[in-house]
């Protein structure tokens, strides 16, 4: 696994927050690498794995041009929130696309995510859809027909899965001022995509699914386990919102009870997982 030298080389910074990912990163990497067009740098934010991973990383980036890869190693566990911060304020190009350390890109991403934010200058953000996979396999999709829609504030509230995106898709100016809540151990991500279009910044949904994950968002082993703490924070986050003043109280409410609702139906698709798995 090399860079040819000879591909098209874009101005996009790719920041992966990384934590016990030795099984994981290569293949990461590896659908970079497999890009059509390349990145500037990929910025590796090693989040004190204390395994060895900040090892490996760093006998990883070994392997590339220099400066190519660079590793951020923190000082201690901050959460995918900081990293992605660190990564960031670490990125030296004038366009930042996050990837996690699990998770796949298809070859076309950077070029078509690129190309469509430069036709595009209103956009401050854009995203895709994204598919898990349960092999290591490409799937492979036409992208000749790019069809891209604006998000609006009520698809997000309505939905963050389905209404907007996952982080491991989303490509941004480098200069958009609004970061990742650090406090925040899980939905995080929801939460920084609520306030950028709570801010009246522009962000749009690719509908071409140019990422891969390869297990559950939720309900899947040991995700099962966190799908309460994911319930509290997603409140959290219609209730800032309202303490905030960007939505009313009873806004609130009903958002609240829609989620509630949502969760219990996770918790029975969890524990209906759970008992595939053990068969």
């Amino acid at each position: 696994m090399e860079l040819t030298g000879n591909k098209p080389i874009l101005p996009v910074s790719v920041v992966i927050p990384c934590y016990k990912c030795k099984q994981t990163i290569l293949r990461a990497i590896r659908s970079i690498v497999n890009q059509t067009t390349e990145p500037s740098e990929v910025v590796l934010v090693e989040d004190c794995s204390n395994d060895g991973t900040l090892e490996y990383l760093e006998g990883l980036r070994k392997h590339f041009p220099p400066d190519w890869i660079k590793v951020l190693p923190l000082t201690t566990n901050t959460g995918p929130g900081y990293a992605r911060n660190a990564g960031w304020e670490t990125a030296t190009q004038p366009y930042v696309a996050f990837l996690d350390a699990d998770d796949a890109w298809h070859p076309e991403k950077l070029q078509i995510q690129y190309d469509w934010m430069c036709n595009n200058p209103q956009a401050m953000l854009v995203g895709h859809a994204s598919i898990q996979l349960k092999r290591d396999d490409a799937h492979l999709v036409r992208t000749d027909g790019v069809l891209v829609k604006r998000i609006s504030r009520l698809q997000l509230l309505l939905s963050n899965a389905r209404g907007g995106f996952a982080i491991r898709t989303a490509m941004l100016h480098r200069n958009l001022p609004i970061r990742f809540d650090p406090s925040k151990r899980y939905m995080e991500d929801y939460w920084w995509l609520l306030i950028v279009v709570f801010s009246n910044y522009k962000i749009y949904k690719i509908s071409l699914p140019l990422a891969y994950t390869f297990k559950a968002d939720w309900g899947e082993r040991g995700l099962s386990g966190r799908l309460w703490e994911m319930e509290k924070e997603e409140l959290d986050n219609y209730w800032r919102l309202q303490r905030m003043g960007l939505i009313a109280r009873p806004v609130a409410l009903i958002f609240t009870i829609f989620s509630l609702l949502k969760f219990f139906r996770r918790v029975i698709i969890s524990a209906t997982r759970r008992h595939i798995f053990r068969q």
